[in-house]
């Protein structure tokens, strides 16, 4: 099925095209044309199956149609758990909405930076990209006025809800005017997924899409039994061994994010880390040059991944496992994009072997592990 099928303009066809997009995934197929008739979407999908440009397209293009918005008064909110995340949705909607007949202001917010230069920018803002914190204070200085939204999306729900914003949202929902299109998505269908959509959501379509299922088949899977003291020096042989040039590790705190890269950059190899205790310079920056490719390796925790969406990332290392499968699925995921093949490997100690085996027995998928003890790590 062509994008052209699904009922969008001429302008977006040609967008699309420009994005180098071959045809819709599956929740792209499902979604847009289901937003253009202005039915309300409980989509459950993780990050990578396409949903952004699922709701991103659709409401671009119904917003050809609506009279110019009074300053201030925003007609899309789009609200997302983390500051990536609110950067790249809002670089989504300026990429797509280039070759619009009526250019459409869109604007991220979040927390971490002055709240002075976002205040200003807010003027003649139509679509607003925001973290739950910043736009409700944002609000009460006045900033902005949510009471004309015509579409409300929530992305990643669940994370929001797990980060502890179910109070913010809930303030957010009373700001808004009852008639509105609303757009939910969540990796998972919970009870508290269900309680705001049953607050929010008024008959709507449910699409269900499982977790990355389509990608897992593209991406070749392996493993390395090492000790825990070993763990460093056979990341680098493995980066400077296969000559990998763009390499996503991934650490489960914050402080280990911090010594992998002091490791790598005092043994040449150019490193960054992205997690929630860096300033918002320090990762835009970080983020910035990895995905152009000046950073050969990022190293990330879980939540500061979320907004990471690179089309071609060829490898992904897990330093350390996720506490989770899905998280697991999740990581992998950023690799094997667009229909391109890519690499996950995976360190594994030995007290992480069982956890290992539960993760391979829900992704359905058995993963070969090798021996490091015999690989030549001298002067690595």
């Amino acid at each position: 099925m062509p994008f052209s099928s699904l009922g969008l303009s001429e302008h977006l066809i040609k967008a699309v095209n420009d994005q180098k997009y071959t045809h819709p995934y599956p929740i792209q197929e499902q979604a847009i044309p289901a937003i253009l008739k202005g039915k309300d979407i409980l989509g459950i999908a993780q990050t990578g199956s396409g949903k952004t440009a699922s709701f991103v397209l659709p409401i671009l293009q119904l917003l050809q149609n609506k009279p110019a918005s009074k300053n201030r008064h925003v007609k899309v909110l789009v609200l997302v758990p983390t500051r990536e995340l609110a950067m790249q949705v809002a670089e989504v909607f300026q990429t797509f909405g280039l070759k619009l007949p009526t250019r459409l202001k869109t604007l991220a917010v979040f927390g971490g930076v002055s709240v002075n230069p976002q205040m200003m920018a807010l003027q003649n803002t139509e679509i607003l990209v925001a973290t739950p914190g910043r736009l409700i204070e944002l609000t009460s200085y006045n900033s902005v006025n949510l009471s004309e939204i015509d579409f409300l999306v929530l992305d990643e729900a669940d994370k929001m809800l797990n980060l502890g914003f179910k109070d913010e949202m809930n303030e957010i929902f009373t700001l808004l005017p009852s008639k509105r299109q609303n757009i939910l998505f969540s990796a998972t269908l919970n009870h508290d997924i269900n309680a705001i959509n049953e607050i929010i959501l008024n008959n709507p379509l449910k699409i269900e899409i499982e977790a990355e299922k389509q990608n897992i088949d593209l991406i070749k899977q392996t493993a390395y039994h090492v000790s825990d003291d070993r763990k460093g020096v056979l990341l680098r042989y493995l980066i400077k061994h296969f000559e990998m040039k763009q390499v996503l590790v991934f650490t489960s705190s914050t402080r280990r994010a911090d010594n992998v890269v002091i490791k790598l950059l005092k043994n040449g190899i150019e490193a960054a880390a992205m997690h929630s205790k860096k300033s918002q310079g320090a990762r835009t920056d970080a983020l910035t040059k990895f995905k152009s490719g000046k950073l050969r390796v990022l190293v990330a925790t879980d939540l500061a991944s979320r907004g990471i969406d690179i089309q071609f990332l060829p490898y992904v290392i897990n330093y350390e496992l996720p506490r989770s499968p899905t998280d697991y699925i999740h990581r992998i995921g950023r690799t094997g994009r667009a229909e391109s093949t890519g690499e996950a490997i995976s360190l594994i100690c030995p007290e992480d072997e069982h956890h290992f085996k539960i993760i391979q027995k829900k992704m359905g998928k058995q993963v070969e592990i090798l021996p490091s003890e015999d690989l030549d790590l001298k002067g690595v």
